[in-house]
């Protein structure tokens, strides 16, 4: 069998229930080796739920997994040995330093020596951290300590590394650094499953994604696939004070389809030529003319209703 055709993360009718609150509904998910694999979801969809059984965390109520041909949760621990794990908050021991620990996690997979000596200044050189070898956690700032959980999950040199919002809090520069290394990630092969809330993030990286709602898988392709199946190729945003006026007397009627977001209309075209030459002779109306993209068909397929945390 070839390597695109293994299956990394086998889960079949996968449920999780907490009393009468189903948290994950049955879900079928096939991940193959080294496919960069996004899954997205508003706040309480059950993504942390999915992630947390892969892991072997909790045990599903119903349904099979298997992750790196292990059942899980029954041969968990072995499981856990050929995984990393980025979590969503760092839990970087704050009385150690980059180094040690880098040197402490590796302990827990018995590793040591001058072969891990070697691997670890790999990681610090792949991470850009040669020069914060011996700084404390509190000196690092946010782009570094997560670059450094980010090679901490690295250090067993994992098959599978689960990512839970890997770049939340980092400014532009940082997260741009982040992307470059798990592109690099991605093209040695590594399969890796990524949560994110950045739309962009995980149209750029991801070679599928799934999105989920309510415990339950909406959709499932690649970025390109999900736009072309959901949304109109041309989005068109009006917005300002006279959006509305604009809206009701010239452009009801030039889309496929509108929707208002506060003050913004949201024009959906097959072609956007009609509505864009109306913009374009209606002096002092600001608007964006942009291809669609993943985040229209986030909200599309998981409504605009404000989720807490």
């Amino acid at each position: 069998m070839s390597d695109d055709q293994v299956q990394v993360i086998d889960a079949r009718l996968l449920s999780k229930h907490y009393g009468r609150y189903t948290a994950v509904d049955a879900v079928d998910v096939k991940i193959r080796r080294g496919e960069f694999w996004g899954l997205l979801g508003p706040n309480g969809a059950g993504k942390t739920t999915f992630l947390r059984m892969i892991t072997g965390a909790i045990a599903p109520s119903s349904g099979s997994l298997r992750v790196l041909e292990y059942p899980v949760p029954a041969q968990a621990r072995p499981m856990r040995r050929r995984i990393g794990v980025v979590p969503q908050l760092d839990n970087l021991d704050p009385d150690f330093s980059v180094i040690e620990n880098l040197r402490t996690y590796a302990g827990y997979f018995g590793l040591s020596g001058p072969d891990l000596d070697t691997h670890i200044e790999g990681l610090l050189e792949f991470a850009a951290l040669e020069s914060k070898r011996d700084a404390r956690i509190s000196a690092l700032s946010g782009g570094m300590q997560r670059r450094l959980s980010l090679v901490r999950a690295l250090v067993n040199q994992p098959d599978l590394l689960i990512l839970d919002e890997p770049t939340t809090g980092l400014d532009p520069q940082a997260r741009q650094l982040m992307w470059q290394r798990l592109r690099e990630l991605k093209s040695k092969g590594i399969t890796v499953v990524l949560t994110t809330h950045y739309m962009e993030e995980a149209q750029r990286l991801c070679d599928r994604i799934t999105i989920m709602d309510h415990g339950r898988l909406l959709d499932s392709a690649s970025p390109s696939e999900l736009i072309k199946r959901h949304i109109e190729p041309h989005v068109v945003e009006v917005y300002g004070d006279d959006a509305e006026a604009w809206h009701l007397g010239v452009g009801a009627g030039l889309a496929d389809r509108s929707e208002q977001v506060g003050e913004t209309w949201l024009y959906y075209a097959l072609d956007e030529e009609p509505l864009v030459d109306a913009l374009k002779a209606s002096h002092g109306i600001s608007y964006l003319h942009r291809p669609a993209n993943l985040e229209d068909v986030f909200v599309k397929l998981t409504g605009r209703e404000l989720r807490e945390a």
